[in-house]
Order: C-alpha cells, then sequence, then structure tokens
C-alpha cells in the first residue's frame, strides 16, 4: 500500500449546528400584517385561527398542544411561538394559502424581512399613465 496522508470521509462530524441532546428550542416568528389590516381588507383573528387549524405537528393538523402557541397581537401582528424544531417557511407556505383561500394573494404578497419576521405587503403597481398618448 502506498503511505499517505488521511482523507477525512464525508459526513463525518456529528450535530455541528443542531440543539445538544436534553436543550430545549424555542422558536419565535412575527407575521406583520399591519397595513393590509389597516386597510381593512385582511382579517387577523381569521389567519389566527387557520393557523391554528391548519398547522401540522407530528403529521397531524389541529395538534398543536404546548408546543406552538399562535396568538393574535391585536396590531395586524400574529406571533408564533414553537418549543420544537419549526420551520419558518412553513409559516409562509400556510399565509399563501389562507391568502390564496381568502381571494388576496393577487394583492398582496409575503416577504422575509429578517429572520424570523415575515410581513404582509402590497404588490407595486405602477400606473399606466405612460402607455396611453393622446393625439
Amino acid at each position: 500500500m502506498v503511505a499517505g496522508t488521511k482523507r477525512p470521509t464525508a459526513g463525518g462530524g456529528g450535530t455541528k449546528g443542531g440543539p445538544k441532546k436534553g436543550q430545549k428550542i424555542t422558536k419565535k416568528y412575527i407575521i406583520n400584517a399591519q397595513q393590509p389590516t389597516q386597510d381593512r381588507i385582511f382579517d387577523p383573528s381569521a389567519f389566527t385561527t387557520f393557523l391554528q387549524q391548519r398547522i401540522k405537528v407530528d403529521g397531524l393538523t389541529g395538534n398543536l398542544g404546548d408546543s406552538i402557541n399562535v396568538t393574535n397581537l391585536n396590531d395586524g401582528r400574529i406571533e408564533i411561538v414553537a418549543h420544537r424544531e419549526f420551520s419558518g417557511r412553513y409559516i409562509k407556505y400556510l399565509t399563501k394559502k389562507f391568502l390564496k383561500k381568502q381571494q388576496l394573494r393577487d394583492w398582496l404578497r409575503v416577504v422575509s424581512t429578517s429572520k424570523g419576521e415575515y410581513s404582509l405587503k402590497f404588490f407595486n403597481v405602477v400606473g399606466d399613465e405612460g402607455e396611453e398618448e393622446e393625439d
């Protein structure tokens, strides 16, 4: 055999970024819908109940228990606190699903403003002033 340097094997390492065993996970997400709520086209209380009914825990919908709390902060903001592994993309997916169900998907979009915070914003509609030509 040829003597040489040892090469590390692929994937050798353990849990690098994940939580250690016995360590509690708490993730907090905020959905900011102040602007559509002030314009009275978005109902945050209906969205809160939608999330409580639709979030899946261990493969079952509506199985939140003590591990996930969904609260309406009454100023157009919804707070989700998860005491288990939970994805922010899943919240974005459910928000889009709610907007589609309420037929608001054509006017609102979900934007991640910072880590753990999503915002509902209106699409920028530029006026059609430049297209019309007067004779």
